[in-house]
């Protein structure tokens, strides 16, 4: 074989090797997803339980990269707290070591009869369990293919003086291998990957157990860049894990890194080669950075939530009017009314948004709309406490009746845009689903039609105003026969099987009765208005 040919197999096996780490990490996901759910219900602020959940997780998705960014996610949208997630931060990293173990037996010269047999497999079951698995199987086949071509490749190449020479000036300062392999396992998102590649280049004598540690080291560092990535445009909660991951990875290298020759000696004397004896390093660096630190994880905690604060915009919500030691009933119930107000635009707001879901789908407005609904119900729950204290006292119990009919209806109506049109919007995302030209324009018809009486109705809220109360409820009345009219249009296009109308008639029919819903909520407190005015 010539160096070129080398060169090609080695970049090839590389591929290779990375394709078969995603083929097996995907199938594994869909096979194992009931599996990760209950994972992440058991993660708590139990750091030795946490330990073994990140574990499990690791070796079912067959990625620690994936793990910690699903922490951030989880962590974005407040899910877990990082207390929480430094237990599964160190169990990835121990599960992460699971592949290098396997791919250090020796095989590799099996990996290209695993995938043809799997492969084959594939296509002769129909059902979908059956075929993840033969999947799962070719992506280890192609893992372990994918080492043996490396290995084919690196073992001509070792005969290469230039490369020799590059590998010899890069042992010879090994902050820098560790530097430039953090940065080749962040490019490739995978620490499984550069440790193969190192364990191929040892074995063909290219560089030391010594060296090969660097490249460990720098492939756990390499690894925290998936999260760090996940986190921008995140929440403070999800940078917090996202650096918490990162500054684990680092603190580990930086304890180890002054004992290295001494480490290497202790792995050797038990490993049966280089190739095993690297596999053993990986897997006893992240055990011992386990042990070391995990009595440590309360005040790493502190420090992070220290040096890593929420910016202004990210202050966790809660209530601005509404304040505990106020004694006097009347300054209570002005501000819960203020309060209420509030309430009003948040909810406002969602219904403004919600069209916006099924014309271009944004997943980060979904999640918007979904944090707007728990502002809602804080607020809603907030000011009934406030309000309920009060509601002996003579004289005022109409006000507080009022006050809480109108955000029990505000908070109802938050419900339908989170839990019925963001549900529907989604709903026709996934089916990949068009509305008909006409049943989109009636459907932008009746969503102006409850935007006008949702202002209507919180002005005539605010002001009190017996004549805005009953144009609230003349406008409502406009709006059902609209939405009627609406309904009898689209009944017109299934009976000419308008081919758009047809697919998305069910939910078509959904969103008009939530935006009739809605209508209705936003009324109910105009009539307690025109009865109070008699």
């Amino acid at each position: 074989m010539s160096e070129t040919s080398a060169l090609v197999t080695l970049l090839g096996g590389v591929a290779v090797f990375m394709f078969g780490m995603n083929l097996a990490s995907d199938h594994l996901k869909r096979l194992a997803e009931n599996r990760v759910r209950d994972l992440l219900g058991r993660i708590s602020n139990r750091n030795y339980l946490s330990i073994f959940v990140g574990v499990l997780l690791t070796i079912i998705l067959q990625s620690s990269g994936a793990v910690t960014s699903l922490l951030v996610s989880l962590g974005r949208a407040k899910v877990v707290t990082l207390m929480e997630v430094m237990g599964v931060i160190i169990g990835t990293a121990i599960g992460s070591t699971l592949t290098v173990q396997l791919i250090s037996f020796k095989v590799t010269e099996f990996g290209f009869g695993i995938f043809a047999f799997s492969f084959a497999v594939y296509f002769v079951v129909q059902k979908s369990i059956p075929k993840s698995i033969a999947s799962v199987c070719m992506g280890f086949g192609m893992i372990f293919w994918g080492l043996q071509l490396m290995s084919d490749g690196t073992n001509v190449l070792r005969e290469n003086t230039f490369l020799l020479s590059a590998f010899k000036t890069l042992n010879d300062f090994p902050i820098w291998t560790m530097l430039i392999t953090t940065a080749f396992t962040g490019f490739v998102h995978s620490s499984a990957v550069v440790i193969g590649l190192a364990m191929s280049l040892a074995t063909s004598g290219i560089i030391t157990f010594h060296d090969a540690m660097y490249w460990v080291y720098g492939a756990n560092i390499g690894t925290t860049s998936t999260a760090l990535l996940a986190a921008i445009g995140g929440n403070y909660v999800g940078r917090r894990v996202a650096w918490a991951h990162f500054w684990y990875k680092v603190g580990s290298v930086l304890v180890l890194i002054g004992f290295t020759s001494q480490f290497v000696e202790l792995v050797d004397s038990f490993s049966a080669n280089i190739g095993r004896g690297i596999a053993n390093a990986h897997t006893l660096f992240n055990i011992l950075a386990a042990v070391i630190f995990y009595p440590f994880i309360p005040l790493g905690v502190k420090l992070i939530t220290k040096y890593i604060v929420p910016k202004e915009s990210e202050q966790d919500f809660k209530v601005k009017f509404l304040e505990d030691k106020i004694e006097e009933p009347l300054v209570v119930i002005a501000q819960a009314r203020r309060e209420a107000l509030r309430m009003a635009d948040i909810v406002s707001a969602m219904v403004c948004d919600s069209i916006t879901l099924f014309k271009s789908y944004n997943v980060d407005l979904t999640t918007s709309i979904g944090d707007r609904d728990n502002q809602v119900d804080l607020l809603h729950r907030e000011i009934k406490m406030h309000l309920v204290d009060l509601s002996r006292i003579k004289g005022l119990g109409s006000d507080i009746l009022e006050l809480i009919d109108f955000t029990s209806d505000l908070e109802s109506a938050a419900d339908v845009v989170d839990g019925g049109l963001r549900r529907l919007a989604s709903k026709k995302h996934r089916l990949k689903l068009e509305f008909s030209k006409e049943g989109w324009s009636d459907l932008t018809q009746l969503y102006s039609g409850v935007i006008d009486l949702m202002k209507l109705s919180i002005a005539s809220f605010e002001l009190r105003d017996k004549e805005l109360a009953e144009k609230v409820i003349s406008k409502k009345r406009e709006l059902r026969k609209l939405e009627r009219r609406l309904r009898e249009s689209h009944i017109e296009r299934l009976n000419r099987r308008l081919k758009e109308s047809m697919n998305t008639s069910e939910i078509h029919l959904d969103v008009l009765a939530e935006f009739r819903r809605i209508s209705g909520l936003i009324t109910n407190h105009a009539y307690n208005i025109i009865e109070g005015h008699r």
